[in-house]
């Protein structure tokens, strides 16, 4: 008998990627959300049945209903599957089902995930192993964000949000870093820590952890852990402003750089002598990419992949949609969108764009997520928005929660040091930059929610298709 599944919500990032590896798994896939988006349209190309609006009557003919975190109890299809006694699960109680007998790598972290996602399973994939993956992103190399490989690995974002990577039992578990974040969940840096533990006590018995030695968040939980649970650290001290006397120079893994610029991933031995594993090459900028590729690489070594072949992947790694993904470079300004939408992120970000784009302007847009999220680490917000030339900032995109009275206004009455300008509504955005944008001019927008219309207006923009026109000349 097929196995028939309904997701509620099924048009966000997590859900669509779980039903797009259940369809090639043979599944029957049904799903709803409130409108329309691009993974409900390619859903809908494989032929899962979609329905615009929740509606008791789009429960029908299913074995069990899989609801997005952000669907509360009182939702009529929730209701109506309860009292048809059909089982109604949340991603942590459905993960098991969906990765089955395959070995679990799992990628978690407060920043990174999708990159290192993507670049495991674009390593393994090059490798011919044909994993599993669901990624957070639609992976450039992959052309997708999911699918059921036949393989022996299943490839995982693990996403600490409302306890996802709860369901997880990795045979590999990556930690990026651990820094305070989603504060609706975890109200303190203490239960967020505490759910990286509890993440970590799932791993296999012949597991290990692979876990960046950088962030002194990711360093608490290595040291919480049990001393039986195998932990390979890496570090890219040696290109970091760091202190002496940290544990970063104890890592197994290190990151150096030779005389002409390249890099080169190295074990660290004792008395710190370094043995060279491969060179290190990404196509894309920031140290911050390269600690990511540090981790995929130790894990697709720990996995068997020939290190030769895991350096050829990741020089030809080019990223996922909205990272730092480049989306026009026309009549002397780039236009660039990132998802950054924590403090971490955005500072990462601006140096990856200082990095590439040496010497120019640097307008930077951002659209804060969640209330709770900006008001929690609003003096953080603040501080590194402040690295920009140029600051334009939205209203919050409130995303699961429901408007408090905060605004982001405060941010920009905060801001000092840099000409910064508040934007109610992204039109206005639109217009502020139309106005005041000239040629050599990098426009870096930061959102995790819909503030990605501003490139895209910025793009259809007469202004900016017409070199008789430039930006800055005002008729």
């Amino acid at each position: 008998m097929t196995n028939r599944v309904h997701f509620i919500g099924i048009g966000g990032t997590g859900l669509s990627a779980i039903a797009k590896v259940l369809v090639e798994k043979g599944w029957q896939v049904s799903g709803s959300d409130r409108s329309s988006s691009p993974y409900l349209q390619e859903l809908e190309k494989l032929g899962v049945k979609l329905y615009i609006g929740h509606s008791s009557e789009n429960i029908k003919d299913v074995d069990v209903v899989v609801r997005s975190s952000a669907v509360p109890d009182d939702n009529v299809e929730v209701i109506s599957a309860r009292e048809k006694g059909i089982p109604v699960q949340k991603r942590v109680d459905f993960l098991p089902t969906v990765i089955g007998n395959q070995a679990c790598i799992a990628v978690s972290g407060t920043h990174g995930k999708t990159t290192t996602t993507a670049m495991i399973a674009w390593i393994l994939t090059k490798a011919g192993m044909d994993p599993s993956f669901i990624i957070g992103s639609v992976s450039k190399n992959l052309g997708t964000n999911a699918h059921a490989g036949k393989g022996e690995f299943f490839v995982i974002e693990a996403d600490e949000y409302d306890s996802m990577f709860l369901g997880l039992r990795p045979f590999i578990a990556v930690v990026t870093n651990v820094e305070h974040d989603h504060p609706d969940c975890y109200p303190t840096p203490k239960s967020y820590t505490q759910a990286f533990l509890n993440f970590l006590s799932n791993l296999e018995p012949r597991g290990a952890v692979i876990l960046c030695a950088d962030n002194a968040g990711a360093m608490d939980v290595r040291f919480k852990l049990p001393p039986n649970k195998p932990v390979f650290t890496y570090s890219s001290y040696l290109l970091l402003e760091s202190d002496p006397n940290s544990n970063q120079q104890n890592a197994d893994y290190i990151l150096t750089r030779s005389d002409d610029g390249t890099f080169h991933l190295c074990t660290q031995e004792p008395l710190h002598v370094r043995k060279e594993v491969l060179p290190m090459s990404v196509g894309m900028p920031g140290i911050h990419v390269l600690q990511n590729g540090m981790s995929a690489a130790i894990a697709c070594m720990t996995l068997g992949v020939d290190p030769a072949e895991i350096s050829q992947a990741l020089s030809d790694f080019s990223g996922t949609g909205r990272r730092f993904e480049i989306v026009g470079d026309q009549n002397g300004i780039t236009l660039i969108d990132d998802y950054a939408h924590h403090p971490t992120e955005i500072r990462a970000t601006i140096q990856a764009a200082r990095l590439a784009y040496p010497g120019r302007r640097l307008w930077v847009v951002w659209q804060p997520h969640t209330f709770s999220r900006t008001q929690t680490l609003i003096a953080d917000y603040t501080r590194e928005v402040s690295l920009a030339d140029r600051l334009v900032v939205t209203e919050v995109f409130a995303a699961r929660e429901k408007p408090n009275g905060f605004s982001a206004l405060e941010v920009v009455q905060a801001v000092k040091n840099i000409p910064a300008e508040f934007a109610p509504t992204l039109d206005y955005a639109v217009t502020h930059l139309e106005s005041n944008l000239q040629s050599g001019d990098v426009v870096l927008v930061l959102s995790a929610g819909d503030a990605i219309q501003i490139n895209k207006k910025l793009l259809q923009s007469p202004r900016f298709n017409n070199s008789k026109e430039p930006f800055g000349v005002k008729k």
